[in-house]
């Protein structure tokens, strides 16, 4: 049943995020016909509301075209540092890259980044500047920082527009010369097919995105997830033109989906293979899982919602597979839990996901890093939460993840970023100059400092025109303590936070302050108190709210009113060793509120 693949091309478009990868693949899908011009609209892979209204691909789109009489399989690709892992996933899909770079702004970070991923999955590369009908455009110069990048020829150097689609159809051709066909092993009557993606379906179950690497993917054939075990009867296979279209089969080296009908999370995953039972083949190689790098809390705002939340992460899990949590309690907040992201971003998106598309309510706690404590009898503990970070009369030594960042920026803006590199304890490994009057930097720098609005800073400093990525370094020594906040004389868990040693008593006083802007003033006075190692390091407290007790007297002795405020005052006193602070929603909401 097999078919020759001579007429397959399997191709991915990769970028620096705004460089133009889906007003690009709107243009193919456009010359193509695989869209009627009467449906055409922009962003036409990106499906996703958020991912429309912000003008950027979150999820990774796969589409067949019919091109010339060749199959041409796309996917489209985010260009956000937080979705890298979607692309790397893309990357094993297909044999081809096109790596865009928009001609008004050059190579970027991101762009160095996802071409060190295409190389390490061995693929072939078309370099392609995109905008070039812009006045702004610095095409020749542009040119020369590809050559640079990638030791090519000038020749070899595609020009688009994915405005007009000048250039669109010499850049498909020159897909259909350039890409090798898929490769295809002996397979021995039998079939294999690696998963890229999924996601799930009420009706349908869990549908798999596959690229067929041997034989035939037929509708009934009995598959076995080689991870898991499960074994599964096909319902459905078909292909992506964009929306699905079912077929009776999926040929050796097609891109293509297949409903597998399951209802039980957890058995399909991203990267295993799927093969025929009772004829296996070997697991495809190369797939590496997702390492969270941010971890947060959620909580649903009132606890009736608890089991609601549940449900809506798993199947977030089922789109997003580098989404990581478990369940955990907090007195403060009830139960809730604990999830990683691969980055702020990440974080942003995913919370905003799971308002919009489950209607939640979400109390979301401060993000926090991965900490490595060895405590004085010897053990040593991973720690996500903040809660869990030991006394520090029982911490022996901290580890911390590290990063290395690349920034790429005009030479205009070195003097302040440096300023502010300073600032986030980052240290410039390498400077080198690049073309159109940049320069690239090389830095090492703390985690958890990308956490304080770095990213923000960075645009700021620079005026917008510096770029930046990042990728996981190792881990190292950390002069960190944590800060506790007591109200009341009440230690409240969900407000405690790990700090740098040398940032206390700012990070005390802000946290501080901030609670005694928001907190509601109460019939007592409130101590709102920051404790770093068993000291008080910030204190203020609110004023207690007044009330005349003597309002509705009139006249008399003077002794009458006396006693009533002797009264009011020992009630007053037996409130403050007595009364509790009911902390609501609302202030939560507000303390892990970046200002």
């Amino acid at each position: 049943m097999s078919k020759s693949t001579d007429k397959i091309r399997n191709f991915s478009i990769i970028a620096h995020i705004d460089h133009g990868k889906s007003t690009l693949s709107d243009r193919m899908l456009e010359l193509t016909q695989t869209v009627e011009n009467r449906k055409m609209k922009e962003q036409v892979l990106d499906s996703m509301e958020l991912e429309r209204e912000r003008g950027i691909t979150i999820k990774m789109t796969p589409v067949r075209m019919d091109y010339k009489g060749y199959i041409l399989n796309l996917i489209d690709t985010p260009g956000h540092i937080d979705f890298s892992y979607e692309v790397s996933r893309s990357l094993r899909a297909v044999e081809c890259a096109v790596l865009l770079v928009d001609a008004t702004q050059g190579v970027q970070a991101q762009t160095m980044t996802v071409l060190q991923m295409a190389r390490e999955a061995g693929l072939q590369i078309i370099p392609t500047l995109n905008k070039i009908d812009s006045p702004l455009a610095n095409i020749e110069e542009s040119k020369l920082e590809l050559i640079k990048l990638l030791d090519c020829k000038e020749e070899d150097i595609m020009l688009v527009s994915g405005k007009t689609g000048e250039g669109v159809k010499e850049l498909l051709d020159a897909i259909i010369e350039r890409v090798p066909t898929p490769h295809i092993t002996t397979t021995n009557n039998s079939s294999r097919a690696l998963i890229f993606d999924f996601e799930y379906s009420s009706h349908q179950g869990v549908i798999l995105y596959v690229r067929v690497l041997d034989g035939t993917i037929v509708k009934g054939d009995d598959l076995i997830f080689l991870q898991s075990r499960e074994r599964f009867i096909i319902r459905e296979v078909g292909y992506f033109r964009p929306q699905k279209e079912e077929n009776k089969e999926i040929l050796e080296g097609e891109i293509g989906y297949i409903v597998t009908g399951i209802k039980e999370p957890g058995l399909a995953r991203v990267g295993d293979t799927v093969t025929r039972f009772g004829r296996e083949m070997e697991a495809f190689p190369g797939y590496s899982e997702p390492i969270p790098l941010v971890f947060a809390s959620v909580y649903p705002e009132y606890q009736e919602y608890f089991d609601d939340l549940r449900t809506a992460l798993s199947r977030l899990r089922l789109s997003d597979s580098s989404l990581t949590y478990e369940e955990e309690q907090s007195g403060a907040l009830g139960r809730g839990f604990r999830c990683g992201f691969l980055g702020m971003l990440h974080l942003e998106i995913i919370t905003e996901r799971l308002r919009r598309e489950f209607g939640l309510s979400l109390i979301v706690t401060t993000p926090s890093i991965t900490y490595q404590v060895t405590t004085k009898n010897g053990e040593t503990e991973q720690i996500y939460t903040p809660i869990h970070f030991p006394e520090h009369g029982d911490v022996a030594s901290v580890r911390e993840p590290w990063i290395l960042v690349t920034v790429i920026t005009p030479h205009d803006y070195v003097s302040p970023i440096m300023e502010l590199l300073h600032k986030h304890e980052g240290t410039v490994l390498e400077m080198e100059d690049w073309i159109m009057g940049r320069l690239r930097m090389t830095i090492e720098m703390p985690l958890r400092e990308l956490m304080r609005n770095f990213f923000d800073e960075i645009k700021s400093a620079s005026s917008g025109y510096a770029s930046v990525s990042y990728e996981p370094g190792d881990m190292r020594p950390a002069i960190v303590t944590r800060m506790d906040i007591y109200i009341a004389e009440e230690r409240i868990a969900a407000f405690s936070r790990v700090i740098p040693e040398y940032r206390v008593t700012q990070e005390c006083e802000e946290a501080v302050e901030k609670l005694y802007e928001i907190l509601p003033r109460e019939m007592f006075r409130i101590k709102i108190q920051a404790y770093v190692k068993g000291r008080i390091i910030a204190s203020r407290s609110i004023t207690p709210m007044k009330k005349d007790v003597t309002g509705h007297l009139y006249g008399g002795d003077i002794t009458r009113k006396m006693k009533l405020r002797e009264k009011q005052k020992e009630g007053k006193k037996r409130m403050m060793s007595e009364g509790k602070v009911h902390i609501s929603h609302d202030t939560f909401l507000k303390m892990m509120r970046s200002d």
